[in-house]
């Protein structure tokens, strides 16, 4: 049987009893987007739960609640919408870089207050806003103690594999996890009439295969336990905190960041970047204010 792991399936002496052995908790943290005609939208959210899911069952520790929404839309999000969706719809699940990183400190109250000793927040959508949720990490640890890590999934295969939106790396990866969510021979139906075009199709996604996901995924796994292996020893000689964090205290750390949507990595387009069209369902998005 495999093991529960996760925060909602455990029972409270299962919990206290993971806990005990482990006070790590992990995050998921994806996003419903979409990853061409061929893949499932929920394709980032589907690798972090995987990955924490792995993590906690060779690692120790415990799965927290899924967050499936993430930022997106916004910023330089904006002129890659354009460029490789359009005008269509693009099922979205997004939020605004300083919505998302309100519910962020918040969730990191709710295990500090659990009494986890450190948090590793994995995302599976990357390219840029998991630099907001750093910042928030970073200013909540400050304040708290709390060791708390973010890294997207690339991130764990720095200089051995590089990262893509639904390309061959990406699909790869789904394929490995969960085959039936993706369908190869939809390949071509971004050519036919109606269909929505191209919705963000990596070029190389063709070559996608399960025994690539397979290897990037383990490395992932593997990168996130010496990870853990660091967080775990660091806790062991460092005190518990003194009390309870109340929402007056999330808002003293909020306080010390970006007031509203604008001041984020996720609120501006990146440099490079043209312009999005006046007449774009995105231009609105494209600088936060």
């Amino acid at each position: 049987m495999i093991p529960a792991v996760r925060w909602a399936e455990l029972r409270p002496d299962d919990f206290r009893a993971r806990f005990d052995a482990c006070p790590i908790v992990y995050l998921p943290i994806g996003l419903v987007e979409p990853h061409g005609h061929v893949a499932a939208l929920g394709l980032d959210l589907i690798k972090a739960d995987h990955y924490c899911d792995e993590a906690a069952r060779r690692f120790g520790g415990i799965v927290a609640p899924s967050q499936g929404y993430h930022i997106h839309e916004c910023g330089f999000h904006a002129p890659w919408l354009s460029e490789v969706v359009g005008e269509e719809n693009p099922l979205l699940a997004a939020l605004p870089p300083h919505v998302m990183v309100s519910l962020f400190l918040y969730q990191l109250r709710a295990f500090a207050n659990t009494g986890f000793q450190a948090v590793v927040a994995v995302s599976g959508h990357s390219g840029g806003s998991q630099n907001d949720l750093r910042a928030a990490a970073a200013a909540f640890t400050a304040a708290t103690g709390l060791p708390v890590v973010v890294k997207t999934d690339p991130e764990w295969t720095a200089g051995v594999h590089s990262g893509d939106h639904a390309g061959r790396y990406e699909i790869s990866q789904l394929l490995a996890i969960r085959p039936e969510l993706v369908d190869l021979r939809l390949l071509g139906r971004r050519h036919e009439a109606g269909s929505g075009g191209r919705l963000a199709l990596g070029d190389d996604a063709a070559q996608a295969s399960a025994e690539e996901g397979r290897a990037i995924n383990e490395l992932i796994v593997t990168n996130i336990g010496r990870e853990v292996a660091t967080l775990r020893a660091a806790a062991a000689a460092r005190p518990r905190p003194p009390r309870l964090l109340s929402y007056d205290d999330i808002e003293r750390i909020r306080a010390t960041l970006p007031p509203g949507p604008a001041g984020w990595h996720s609120s501006v387009p990146a440099p490079a970047q043209a312009p999005v069209p006046p007449d774009s369902r995105w231009h609105p998005y494209a600088r936060l204010a």
